[in-house]
């Protein structure tokens, strides 16, 4: 066998590394390709050619599949999940070219290993790092799957393996929503029961410093709220006959960024609070009249809050800014009115979600103008990204109903990313119970379960543990919901198998300083991996 000692394992690492399979890239249909080629080579697969596929996402990438069957008779089936795409690697200054070259960068950062921080210097030190961008999110898990099906096909487990690896899943998770309706259409042609998804996405720090080892039982979930502010246009020189968006916006943004009253906290578990990823007016040129449309986008974690309470939450924040915004206007227009000896004009700030937003401009323009317009930005910003689109179709519908401005106006932007935990179901429980008492005894590790993987991940596409109907106000007020942005409810739905995260000890995840601990993954880790596996098939 090819891919088992810890040097083999860290050439096939390296390997995969060496594509820069960045996100949305060229090199991102390559390494699909070429792990698909690496796993036809295995003799098993060379009788069975059909159980390795590249299944097309629709966009002109794919996702690899590569199923083991332990007989013809046997169902049961672990799936081990993995996504080959990185981040960018603009970060990494001066040694970007070696950025997808472990063994150079690592070589190369301990010859100059004083321009490194301390806590970087400190793993140097110790010869069981290996640096470069991918080697821990997510190459090394996807090595180690590809490890385990190797091992599949050479007798080793009770039942049967799916390795699934996919694209997208930094950006859209657009492999994993399209591998969702297959994996449903495989159990029913291959006659597979799915008894455990193993996800193998790197241990995360809970807070600087943290050397925990972590094993989790679900993935926290991800909301993309955005607010639209649509103020009045004025010149510069007539500041208090307008109002600043990009004042509007910013109060926004003060009211949300860093809010623990967002956090939630579920045994123990707090979700991190939400932090602010786009903030800009909508003006495309420069000029003197004042920007009177602006916009915001937050990240935000979900656990077990249902979505009315968060979409509940988040108007009331907007409402709170809006009575910031206007006390602010008025104080300050009072004083410059003594200036004046002029008498200020009060403004009041609507707050709308966008389904009302759209149900006001259907009631005054009627749904067939509502629907072209809405066609028509689509079309014209066909080559935009999904939050593009959907800025894009607030903004044209908030400037047909600009009668109601000043306003605030909440939607929700893709992706999303459903909360999802095992962490009650008692066969995961007692798999747990096992690998801890299998780590400490013959590892001397002390492995903590948690619930929810903090890093977002693929997990949350398995399965679906909310209700259809508890989605609505966020597909509501998704402007581009079923219209370029969807999730594959029906598969996720039928596809309600039991999870877990067993991944590598990392450090600086989408960091110039991404670095792997080679020596855990490739032993410890592997073995944990193995052990799970085989203890999946026992009844």
């Amino acid at each position: 066998m090819k891919w088992q000692t810890p040097q083999q394992l860290k050439q096939l690492l390296c390997r995969l590394v060496e594509y820069p399979s960045i996100s949305g890239t060229e090199a991102e249909i390559s390494i699909a390709k070429f792990i698909a080629e690496q796993l036809r080579a295995i003799d098993y697969f060379r009788g069975n050619n059909e159980f390795v596929q590249l299944h097309p996402t629709g966009d002109g990438r794919y996702f690899v599949t590569a199923l083991v069957k332990k007989a013809e008779q046997v169902r049961d089936t672990v799936v081990l999940i993995s996504h080959f795409d990185v981040v960018d690697v603009q970060d990494y200054g001066m040694w970007k070219d070696a950025a997808f070259s472990p063994e150079e960068l690592t070589k190369r950062f301990y010859e100059q290993k004083q321009q490194l921080p301390s806590s970087v210097q400190a793993d140097l030190e110790k010869g069981e790092w290996l640096f470069g961008r991918g080697v821990m999110d997510m190459k090394c898990g996807l090595a180690l799957h590809m490890s385990l099906i190797e091992q599949a096909c050479h007798g080793a487990f009770a039942g049967n393996l799916l390795l699934l690896t996919v694209p997208d899943e930094e950006a859209n998770s657009v492999g994993m929503r399209a591998a969702a309706p297959v994996l449903v259409e495989m159990a029913e042609k291959y006659e597979l029961t799915y008894r455990l998804v193993i996800n193998s996405e790197p241990m995360f720090a809970r807070y600087p410093g943290d050397k925990t080892n972590y094993i989790y039982t679900g993935s926290i979930g991800k909301a993309l709220p955005g607010f639209y502010c649509y103020g009045k246009e004025t010149h510069v020189g007539e500041p208090f006959a307008g109002l600043n968006a990009n004042f509007m916006v910013a109060q926004i943004a003060s009211e949300l960024e860093l809010n623990t009253d967002f956090c939630e906290v579920f045994d123990g578990e707090a979700s991190p609070p939400p932090t602010s990823l786009l903030q800009t007016d909508l003006k495309e040129e420069y000029s003197v009249q004042i920007p009177h449309r602006a916009v915001a986008l937050f990240n935000l974690f979900l656990q077990q809050k249902p979505l009315d309470d968060v979409t509940d939450s988040l108007i009331a924040a907007a409402k709170r800014a809006a009575k910031r915004i206007e006390k602010h206007y008025d104080s300050e227009a009072s004083r410059f009115a003594k200036f004046e000896t002029s008498v200020p004009k009060p403004i009041l700030i609507n707050v709308f979600t966008f389904a009302e937003l759209r149900k006001k401009a259907v009631d005054m323009f009627g749904s067939k103008k509502v629907e072209q317009l809405e066609a028509s930005v689509l079309s014209m910003e066909a080559a935009k990204d999904d939050r593009e689109k959907t800025i894009a179709l607030v903004d044209r519908l908030a400037m047909l109903c600009k009668d109601f401005a000043p306003m605030i106006v909440l939607f929700y932007a893709p992706p999303y990313y459903p909360a999802v935990s095992s962490g009650s179901d008692p066969f995961v429980q007692r798999l747990v119970a096992k690998l801890q008492k299998y780590a400490q005894e013959k590892h001397g590790i002390l492995l903590v379960r948690q619930h929810y993987f903090p890093g977002i991940s693929d997990l949350s596409y398995v399965g679906l543990q909310q209700s259809f109907a508890s989605l609505q106000t966020l597909t509501e007020n998704m402007p581009i919901w079923d219209c370029g942005y969807q999730l594959p409810l029906d598969a996720l739905a039928k596809w309600d198998v039991p999870m877990l995260n067993i991944g590598p000890i990392g450090r600086d995840a989408h960091q110039w300083t991404e670095r792997l601990n080679v020596r855990f993954a490739f032993k410890e880790l592997k073995e944990w991996l193995e052990y799970i596996v085989g203890e999946t098939f026992v009844k």
